[in-house]
Formats: C-alpha cells, structure tokens, sequence
C-alpha cells in the first residue's frame, strides 16, 4: 500500500511540475513572440531562423556601408562642385588679364585675386572627412593630399592613386573617395613645339590648338626621340617641304613660300622675316609631355602678371597655357562629377534593395517563428486549466491516509 500511495503521490506532483512547465513555455513563447525558444522546439525552423538572423546582420552592415559611402561622395561632390565655379573664376580673370590695355596696376589686381582664389583651392585639394582623412590622398589620408616646398615654392601631391572601397551589397563594391592624383594630376602642360634652328626674326606659334594637340599626339615618339625632330625647310627658289627625321612626312607637306607670308602646317604657323635670304629653315622638336596641377598652373600666372619686365609675347604664351590647363582640370573634375553622380545612384538603389530584403528577410522569419496571438493565449488557457486539475488531483491524493485504503 505505501508503494502504491508514493507512485500516486510522485504520479500527480508530476502532472503538477508538467503542467507548470508547459504553462511557462506558452507564456514565454506570447511575451517573445516566437514559438522557437530553443533548437529543440523545431531543429529545421531554428536553423533556417539563425541562416536569416545572419542574413539580417550582413545587409545591416551593407546599409551602414551605404551610408558612410553616401556620406562621403557627397561631401566629394560638393567640394568639386565649388573647384569647378573656381576655376571659371580662373578663366574669367585670365582671360580679362590678356586684354592690351591693362597696365601693371590692373595686372597686379588681377593676381590677387587668383592668389586668393589658389589658397581656397589648397584648402578644397586637402579637405578631410568627419573622420580626418584627407578625401584625396588615396591610401595615404593620414596625410594632407597636397604639400607647397617652402624652397621651391611648388605645390607637389604627396598622396597615391589608391581609393578606399566599401561594400553595399554581395556584388557591388563601390569606391568611397577618388585620388587627386587622377583628378588634379593627369592634367598635361600645353602641348607646342620647341624651335631648335630658326632664322633671325623667325618664330613659330601654335595658331590652332586643338588641331595641334591632334598632330602632337599621333606623331610623339616615346620609344624614338630622332621621330620627334621635324624641319621645314625651303629652298632659294622659294618651294618648302616638310621633313621628320630627315625624311619626307607621309602625307608630303610642301609649298611654295610668298616673302612676308606664313606658312602653316597642323594648328601650326611658321613665320619668316620678308628680308630672310633663301635657302633656309626651321628646326622644331615635339618634346616630352609633361604634367602639373592647376595649384602650379595658377602660381606660373601669377608671376607673370607681377612681373613688370614681361613681354607682351611671355604673357601670351603663359596666358594660352593657362587657359588650356585650367580647361584640362576642369574637364577632369566634370567626368568626376559625373561619375560621382554614377555612383551615388548607383548607392540609392542598392540602399532600396537592401531595405526590400530587410523586410522580406523579416516576413520570412515570422512566418517559421512568429507565434500565433490566439493559439497561444489559448495554450496558456488550457495549460492552466490542466494545472488546475492536476493541483486538485495532487490535494486528493497528499490527503489520503491508511484509513482509506482501509475502508
């Protein structure tokens, strides 16, 4: 009887601590509105939950990504959006110097302004981000992006070609800053020839750039300097021809030279004194390209214009150079821009993406995990009811005595 009365008794504290047990399961599964509180519950609904969970935390980092990326090209945008306004500044003012009737005062009031103008742009070319990075050294933005020597007075980049990439999304990796190296750098100095041999009264201008720059290009020689020498010479009964290298161009290019006249050839103008005795000639190079930067460009204009023993014809020459190097760097800033404008578009539509997912991502994960309102306020009410019943049944059976199973 003592063995019967313990299996009674152990049999109802069970259904007491079972019933307990489900009611808390149900009530925790309402207040964490998930039917999975742990693997056990639904190994392959748990399974799927983490894959989403880790799913959630990457595109997470991809909008933070987004953001910072966002961030950071606008403030690129910007600040080249207002070198761009500086540098038709520039052009105005440069172009207004090479009026004839400037004196030296005007001339002097002129690259003031284009002093003050460079100094903006010094400190637009070293603009840093929130975080202190220089936006245009590349890789090396601890340190400013652009450096004047205090010797020489040139201004030098100190950064690389480098530009730091985020990722928005599984595939696309975007950068989050361009280098000045590309923008401000890769600006070449006015291409024009180098006169080695002319006659006395001589000279040779480019009166044609652009078809210059065209003539220059298809024919620089890197790998041949010898391809780079051209002479135009012109015999005592007048007839010119041209030659490279000693040798005839192909396509010829010869003539017959009027006294006094010019002739011209490609974007160029050769120009003789009438008095110049025939037979004679003129000896050009095309010389190496070289690169500089609208800080150097605008510095070179400067002194120029503060230089009271400049020539009419050095203030020419330094004039048609600026105008075509400051028209070189505005060029570049404008594919920037628009490239810039590229990616920023390019980082809203991933961001939308991303937050599409995010809420796909979120539906899915309800619909293995959410628990269901009504089905388990239901549970609680029929795990309670249970737990009443066993909590009655247990009364009875702790209450019973020998005397009961005597009777």
């Amino acid at each position: 009887m003592r063995l019967t009365f313990n299996m009674q008794f152990n049999q109802s504290l069970n259904g007491i601590l079972n019933a307990q047990q489900r009611m808390t399961k149900a009530e925790s599964q309402l207040s964490k509105q998930t039917r999975i509180l742990s693997p056990a519950d639904d190994p392959a609904g748990a399974a799927k939950v983490l894959s989403l969970d880790q799913n959630k935390t990457q595109i997470d980092q991809y909008q933070t990504n987004s953001i910072l990326l966002k961030n950071n090209l606008a403030l690129q945008e910007t600040v080249l959006t207002s070198m761009r306004t500086s540098y038709d500044r520039v052009l105005t003012l440069t172009i207004a110097s090479g009026n004839g009737t400037y004196g030296a005062e005007q001339r002097k009031a002129i690259a003031f302004e284009l002093r003050n103008i460079q100094t903006e742009l010094f400190d637009l070319m070293n603009t840093r981000a929130a975080d202190g990075s220089y936006i245009f050294a590349g890789y090396q933005d601890k340190t400013p992006a652009y450096e004047r020597d205090p010797v020489t007075g040139v201004f030098e980049f100190k950064g690389d070609d480098g530009n730091r990439a985020l990722q928005i999304s599984q595939s696309i990796s975007l950068p989050g800053n361009d280098s000045g190296k590309a923008i401000f750098e890769s600006v070449f100095k006015r291409f024009q020839p180098q006169v080695t041999l002319a006659p006395a009264g001589a000279n040779l201008n480019v009166s044609n750039q652009t078809t210059f720059d065209s003539f220059y290009r298809a024919n620089f020689d890197s790998l041949n300097p010898l391809n780079n020498q051209f002479s135009l010479q012109i015999d005592a009964g007048g007839s010119y021809q041209l030659l490279r290298n000693s040798t005839a161009v192909n396509p010829p290019v010869t003539g017959s030279y009027t006294a006094g006249q010019p002739i011209s050839f490609n974007g160029l103008t050769f120009n003789l004194d009438a008095a110049t005795t025939l037979p004679t000639q003129v000896d050009f190079t095309l010389p190496p390209p070289e690169q500089t930067n609208v800080l150097n460009t605008i510095q070179r204009y400067i002194d120029i214009l503060n230089d009271p023993n400049a020539t009419s014809d050095e203030l020419s020459v330094v004039l048609a150079d600026t105008l075509q190097e400051i028209a070189s760097t505005s060029s570049n800033v404008d594919g920037s821009l628009a490239n810039l404008g590229g990616r920023l578009n390019v980082v809203d539509s991933v961001f939308n993406t991303n937050a599409d997912l995010l809420i796909s991502n979120q539906q899915y994960k309800a619909d293995i995990s959410e628990v269901d309102l009504a089905a388990a306020l239901t549970e609680i009410k029929r795990q309670e009811v249970a737990l009443q019943a066993a909590s009655q049944t247990f009364q009875k059976v702790n209450a019973t005595t020998l005397f009961d199973y005597i009777r």
